[in-house]
């Protein structure tokens, strides 16, 4: 009897232990939400899932995913988040500032990573870089300090260059401070603007024929995840109108597109796992900075250059991070 009662004992014990362990070995869920499809998305899904396997951490072991795409619809982003919201996952990682403005609307709790917007201080995701406060923190573009830049890097490519068409996403958080400084950077260069604003894909065949129309010389995309989601259909219509275009990453170059300036965006995906891994160790997103890239990368397509008959001048060839002949 009391052989029996010692095994009963030590079987409740071990039944005990392995609930605990279970508990304890409770697999983390991350949701991925983003603005573009999955095809658009896919290189930088891959670096963020890089990110998580380089700091020991596997899918369906140890950690698991739940991705939500918007297939370039923002208003689809509200039922996403909510989704996600819902299931309880333990981190947010949003793509852009429309997507964290969509998360932050929808929880005051659980951790959210940015990965990539553009002013998350200025759009009022975040209190500051270096101490984000609440519940949001993790990777910023710092487009708007770039836009000179990029003018600048159009105006070299194009010497005879006088008139730029801009485009910018209407419901872009960072929309107006884009535009500002993009407006401040184009008076010294001796640039006149077109300015052209646009809220839906369905409208982007009318703005690059009002493009044409308007007699500008070149484009500059503005920082958009809307545009990222959309780069396919953006690189082929300014190829159509023939007119070299500046994009602010090389996803849009892998696309096709002529140039880029601009922050690695997949890296920053890949970065982004760090966060991942900081916050399920126990550190709180309000103590960790928001990082701002230290390296930009200026791509060049000759290929789409010798398709509308453009030829880059060797001096910006040979300042040229990457070109793809």
């Amino acid at each position: 009897m009391v052989k029996k009662t010692v095994w009963l004992v030590m079987l409740l014990l071990l039944a005990a232990t392995t609930c605990a362990e279970g508990q304890q070995r409770k697999v983390p869920r991350i949701g991925l939400l983003s603005f573009a499809s999955s095809s658009a998305n896919s290189s930088r899904v891959e670096a963020f899932e890089q990110g998580l396997h380089e700091l020991g951490y596997t899918l369906g072991s140890n950690i698991a995913i739940e991705y939500r795409y918007a297939d370039g619809k923002e208003d689809r982003l509200p039922a996403l988040v909510a989704d996600l919201v819902r299931l309880r996952v333990d981190i947010i990682v949003a793509g852009g500032g429309n997507a964290t403005l969509a998360a932050k609307n929808a929880t005051k709790t659980i951790p959210i990573i940015i990965s990539g917007a553009s002013d998350p201080v200025g759009t009022g995701l975040v209190a500051s870089l270096a101490w984000p406060g609440g519940n949001i923190t993790g990777l910023t573009g710092i487009s708007p300090d770039l836009s000179g830049k990029r003018l600048e890097l159009l105006k070299e490519v194009i010497p005879g260059v006088s008139r730029v068409a801009v485009l910018l996403y209407r419901d872009n958080p960072a929309a107006t401070l884009l535009l500002k400084e993009t407006e401040a950077a184009a008076q010294p260069l001796g640039l006149q603007l077109q300015i052209l604003q646009v809220n839906d894909s369905s409208e982007l065949q009318n703005v690059f024929e009002t493009i044409k129309k308007g007699r500008s010389e070149a484009i500059d995309i503005l920082s958009s995840a809307f545009f990222s989601a959309w780069r396919k259909e953006i690189v082929e219509l300014a190829a159509r109108v023939r007119l070299p275009a500046m994009y602010v990453d090389s996803t849009f170059i892998d696309a096709g597109g002529l140039m880029s300036y601009g922050a690695n965006i997949p890296d920053m995906y890949r970065r982004a796992a760090t966060y991942v891994d900081k916050i399920l160790k126990g550190t709180k997103p309000a103590d960790l900075p928001v990082e701002q890239p230290t390296k930009f990368e200026f791509v060049i397509n000759l290929k789409a250059a010798k398709q509308i008959g453009l030829i880059i001048p060797p001096n910006v060839l040979a300042r040229a991070d990457k070109v793809i002949r």
